[in-house]
């Protein structure tokens, strides 16, 4: 008796993907679109800490369907006679069966199993099809399995920013926190009023894209120099003679 599937390819079929990822539900992108092969388990890009040193490949969404690159799959079991769909520059395969509602049969090719229509030479619309066709036909999948004992994410995978209170308390030196709500203030050192007009007071604020530093000086203004800015008025626009 052959092998039956793999429990990576179990966990392929049966975890659910592009769902937030109750570990890490407060940080932004934390959408679950990696599977570990090695733990079985389906992660989001903050978890891709823990599972750094483990055999990785990154599921895809094209028109409602889970994918995957068929680089990453060819590295773990036989993808001939699937029908593969470019994104990207890409080629992808889906994962689960996509039965049609209309079952019109014409010329051409079609699945094994769920009677997709399909282009030629291609006779599987899906890596669960032709799954389904080798254990039904074939009783063994050992042949059609390869050995991958290192797969990582592509170079086109982004790493969203670490949104955690880590992150968020990694200060640079005379750096503040400071909230867009609140007002800004900077504290008065011994040698009085005057370093303190001169003081550089770096502000870190919290964005969407990560944190960024921008120096801000403090400069002492008069009096005069308000008033006279304040009095001055825009001057009436003079409109040129007619002719």
């Amino acid at each position: 008796m052959g092998i039956q599937k793999p429990a990576w390819l179990e966990a392929l079929y049966t975890q659910k993907f592009f769902v937030s990822c109750s570990i890490h539900d407060t940080a932004k992108k934390n959408e679950k679109n990696i599977l570990c092969l090695d733990c079985c388990t389906s992660i989001c890009p903050h978890c891709l800490h823990f599972h750094r040193f483990h055999r990785l490949v990154q599921v895809r969404r094209y028109v409602y369907h889970d994918v995957v690159r068929m680089e990453d799959l060819e590295k773990l079991i036989d993808c001939s006679n699937v029908q593969a769909y470019t994104i990207n520059s890409a080629k992808v395969v889906f994962i689960k069966k996509r039965p049609q509602n209309r079952q019109f049969k014409g010329s051409g090719n079609y699945c094994t199993s769920c009677d997709r229509s399909l282009q030629e030479p291609y006779i599987h619309c899906s890596l669960g099809c032709k799954v389904d066709f080798l254990l039904k036909h074939k009783k063994d999948l050992s042949p059609f399995l390869r050995k991958c004992h290192s797969l990582q994410l592509s170079p086109d995978f982004l790493v969203p920013p670490d949104m955690g209170e880590d992150e968020m308390t990694n200060e640079t030196p005379h750096s503040t926190i400071v909230d867009s709500d609140e007002p800004m203030s900077s504290s008065s050192s011994s040698s009085g009023s005057e370093n303190m007009s001169m003081m550089c007071t770096e502000i870190v604020r919290k964005k969407r894209s990560g944190l960024y530093v921008c120096g801000r000086t403090v400069s002492k203004v008069s009096e005069e120099d308000m008033a006279t800015s304040m009095s001055r008025r825009k001057g009436i626009p003079h409109r040129s003679p007619l002719c």
